[in-house]
């Protein structure tokens, strides 16, 4: 066994029409989360510097949009713990709903919101307002989307099943990159700092309509259902959190699977984000081709994810995403030292190689974490390790980054800290895999002494 130790699966088999529907609606859900949560990192390393803090330098105007950006990946833990310990004693689908219903409004909300010549200082605190909105949010999402789809997934095609929830990301980024890329060509740049840079918010509506769908057409998993029955009757002796179980027994797992993942999650904001103001504002290359760049990039993730995942389902989790970690890794150099020629070409070849090791770690993670845990804490355990890595990664990933640019004048510092990452990704990974191994082990060496006391009884 190469994996982490999990329940068994639910013993109901729902129907392959109703697994391809939620699969559908858990990936459609992702997809739109992602893709408003992704508009704001655009926005950010575009606009929103020039429009809301516009005292100061540039840079730091850079700074203070990208330290906005950061404040939706703080408030992301606390949407995975609402929505993880809720999640777990009411239903996957309720808390997905919410997250999607919140992510809505607050996505609109930022497309609505006047500037900093409008307001004055109103107008900074409402967008870190409705960015912490938005983290909770996303924060909320992942889990419900993940178990909606692993928890219906048949037998041997878990991994399968939970990379149509890691697709939403590389679909965000694209669908987020090309309604930009058309707002930018169909506007002058004074027309789309002024109201262009708007309308990819404003998208965020059509997230409202997929929640109705989900809240009317999908039905909650069978491994839930199972779980809801086992916590009714525990609830009726004990009182019971999810919750505090994991803080009391497993804290130790959701912080090795957020160690295992930062890494990732830090090198795919720094691409997307930290990347994109680098080459405009640094090396003086064009927004609109590498946003191009970004674009085409990220769809070529949308065929590695799911076949790094359906490798998982044959070969083991762990032993495909320590794959990536490793890559990552030895790339980390290669990819600053391409950058900073500032070739297009390059920034392709570089972006390329990094995204293709990015997605052999992501394809299995959905999975991965899943079966980490059991049903009736699965919800809050796994959102608690992603969303811990989108802190100690994402989050901070582009503010670190020009933090490092500015300090050492080198993008190396940058590979660096991409290098760091990586092997606390490596350890974590390692820890996991012994503890599965160890666990396998008394597995089977239980069984002897169950058939010995069975054969006793008879």
């Amino acid at each position: 066994m190469d994996t982490a130790p999990s329940a068994q699966p639910a013993t109901t088999t729902p129907a392959a029409g109703n697994r391809r529907r939620v699969a559908t609606a858990a990936a459609l859900a992702s997809a739109v989360e992602w893709y408003d949560y992704f508009v704001f990192g655009i926005a950010a390393a575009l606009v929103l510097g020039d429009l809301y803090f516009p005292a100061g330098s540039p840079t730091a105007g850079v700074l203070a949009s990208f330290a906005t950006f950061a404040v939706g990946f703080l408030a992301r833990p606390i949407g995975g713990i609402v929505a993880g310990h809720l999640g777990d004693k009411r239903g996957r689908k309720p808390m997905l709903v919410l997250a999607l219903t919140l992510m809505g409004v607050a996505t609109t909300g930022i497309g609505l919101l006047p500037t900093y010549d409008t307001i004055g200082v109103a107008a900074p605190i409402l967008l870190v307002l409705l960015r912490i909105a938005q983290g909770v949010a996303v924060g909320a999402q992942w889990g419900g989307a993940m178990l909606l789809a692993t928890e219906y997934a048949p037998e041997g095609k878990r991994g399968v099943y939970g990379s149509v929830v890691q697709l939403g990301v590389p679909i965000g980024v694209v669908t987020a990159n090309t309604v930009f890329l058309v707002a930018g060509a169909l506007t002058t740049d004074s027309a789309f700092a002024a109201w262009g840079w708007r309308v990819p918010f404003l998208v965020g509506l059509l997230v409202l309509a997929l929640a109705w769908y989900i809240h009317t057409r999908v039905e909650e998993t069978p491994a839930f259902r199972e779980a809801e029955r086992a916590l009714a009757e525990k609830e009726k002796t004990e009182q019971n959190s999810p919750l505090r179980t994991i803080l009391r027994g497993h804290l130790g797992t959701v912080l090795l699977a957020g160690g295992s993942f930062a890494v990732n999650t830090a090198t795919f904001y720094i691409l997307i984000t930290g990347v994109l103001d680098y080459t405009t504002r640094e090396l003086d290359m064009k927004k609109s081709a590498v946003l191009t760049v970004s674009l085409c990039v990220s769809l070529t993730q949308l065929v590695l994810i799911p076949a790094a995942a359906a490798l998982s389902d044959r070969v083991g989790r762990i032993r495909i995403y320590a794959l990536g970690a490793v890559g990552i890794a030895l790339w980390a150099v290669p990819l600053f030292l391409l950058i900073d020629t500032g070739s297009l070409l390059w920034l392709a070849v570089g972006t390329f190689v990094a995204s293709c090791f990015l997605s052999i770690m992501y394809g299995p993670q959905a999975a991965l974490f899943a079966e980490l845990f059991t049903p009736e804490m699965r919800y809050t355990g796994a959102s608690l390790g992603y969303q811990i890595a989108a802190v100690a990664g994402g989050g901070l990933a582009p503010f670190v980054m020009v933090l490092l640019l500015e300090a050492t004048g080198t993008s190396m510092a940058v590979s660096g800290y991409i290098i760091v990452l990586s092997v606390i990704a490596l350890v974590s990974i390692k820890v996991l895999a012994d503890r599965a191994r160890a666990a396998e082990s008394s597995e089977s060496e239980a069984e002897p002494e169950t058939k010995s006391a069975t054969g006793s009884a008879g």
